[in-house]
């Protein structure tokens, strides 16, 4: 026992085989292994589910089947295609890249199967106001003239793209619009720096520098129109300006000169008369043009300075978005005077539930508007873009 307790320790063991460490370092390694193993399993697993996956519904279908491959047209050279769904309309987009490079682009509709509700996403109104001075290409297709706005493969309409929202709330709305911009650079600026963002903002053809003062407007937060000359009762001893619509003009010309100045800037959600008391009131002139403004997905205002205008007549046969002011706020060109129209703008709006002003941009205009537009919501006025008070067949 005594030996024992001197003994160093271990040294009364046997001398039998020598005890190996565990091998730590082959077993971390062997483990590596089997995780990259079932990994790579995983994925392929994975992957295989993933193309097995139908295309995930959206908001306008509650179910969809892609058309038939069989029901596309055949194409030399063609390489695998990109189906995707469209966000607004639920088409299946199916984009063809051939041999030389090209992208073919083809739109079917999905047929809806099933006997399940349908969830139904309206085109949304307005844009984003970081991307407002900036056209959505969807919109817009080349022409002589330059870009000319039209609807979209979706549905999506310049009216609706280019809207300014409104809350939606039924009490009394105010639209006006201030007129003429772009014809003076002083006046243009002014208006859009000093008028709040509510008032919709129009644009004559003729100005000068109209895609920088688009921007500027759009980037302010205003709705936006174009203003086209018609031809007046007096013309030519008042002339509207070049390219007038005239009604001894045959129709291809008129729809010409109209698309000249649509070309003109594009964000805007409709069209309105620049003076055109004799076009105006003359449908068979009317109807043509007003039918090209609908086609495009744009409003037409009638400024209501004519009281012979068939404007509203033509537009409710073609179902076009039309608006129709009720009153010229500056006739008489002093501040009094104008707030005085726009207080009798806004009886009119109390009695009938809304009502849409016009301007021009002159500088007593836009003060008088500037002060009773801030007045106005004190007293429960909500000022809405002209579009949200536009007669509009499919948003009745």
């Amino acid at each position: 026992m005594g030996t024992d307790l001197h003994a160093p320790l271990g040294q009364n063991r046997g001398s039998g085989r020598k005890r190996r460490r565990p091998p730590f370092g082959r077993i971390l390694g062997g483990l590596c292994l089997i995780a990259i193993a079932s990994f790579s399993l995983y994925s392929a697993l994975l992957r295989d589910n993933l193309q097995k996956t139908p295309p995930v519904e959206t908001a306008e279908k509650a179910s969809s089947s892609p058309a038939p491959a069989s029901d596309k047209p055949a194409m030399a050279n063609q390489t695998t295609g990109l189906t995707q769904v469209d966000p607004q309309s639920g088409a299946d987009t199916h984009r063809i890249v051939t041999s030389d490079g090209s992208v073919v682009t083809m739109f079917s509709p999905n047929t809806r199967d099933g006997d399940g509700p349908v969830l139904i996403n309206a085109n949304q109104v307005g844009q984003d106001p970081r991307m407002a001075a900036t056209p959505n290409n969807a919109l817009l297709e080349d022409s002589p003239f330059g870009k000319l706005p039209i609807i979209a493969p979706s549905g999506l309409r310049p009216m609706d793209q280019y809207a300014r929202p409104w809350s939606g709330a039924r009490g009394t709305r105010v639209a006006i619009v201030v007129s003429g911009l772009g014809l003076s650079q002083t006046g243009t600026q002014r208006a859009i720096e000093k008028l709040p963002e509510e008032i919709t903002l129009a644009f004559a053809a003729s100005g000068n520098s109209l895609q920088r003062w688009m921007q500027e407007a759009r980037r302010g937060g205003h709705e936006i129109l174009i203003q086209v000359p018609f031809e007046p009762f007096d013309y030519p001893s008042n002339n509207p300006g070049p390219d007038t619509l005239l009604t001894s003009q045959p129709a291809a010309k008129n729809i010409e000169d109209l698309h000249k100045a649509m070309a003109e800037i594009t964000n805007y959600t409709g069209v309105m008369n620049y003076l055109g008391g004799r076009f105006l009131s003359n449908a068979d002139a009317m109807e043509p043009v007003m039918r090209d403004i609908g086609k495009r997905g744009l409003l037409f205002l009638d400024d209501g300075s004519s009281a012979q205008s068939k404007s509203g007549t033509v537009a409710k046969t073609l179902e076009v978005p039309h608006a129709f002011a009720d009153m010229q706020l500056d006739g008489e060109l002093q501040q009094d005077a104008i707030l005085k129209k726009l207080d009798e703008l806004e009886r009119i709006a109390r009695r009938n539930g809304s009502a849409i002003g016009v301007a021009s941009a002159f500088d007593e205009s836009v003060d008088a508007i500037s002060k009773w537009s801030e007045e106005a919501a004190m007293r429960g006025i909500e000022i809405v873009a002209v579009s949200a008070l536009a007669d509009d067949p499919k948003h009745p």
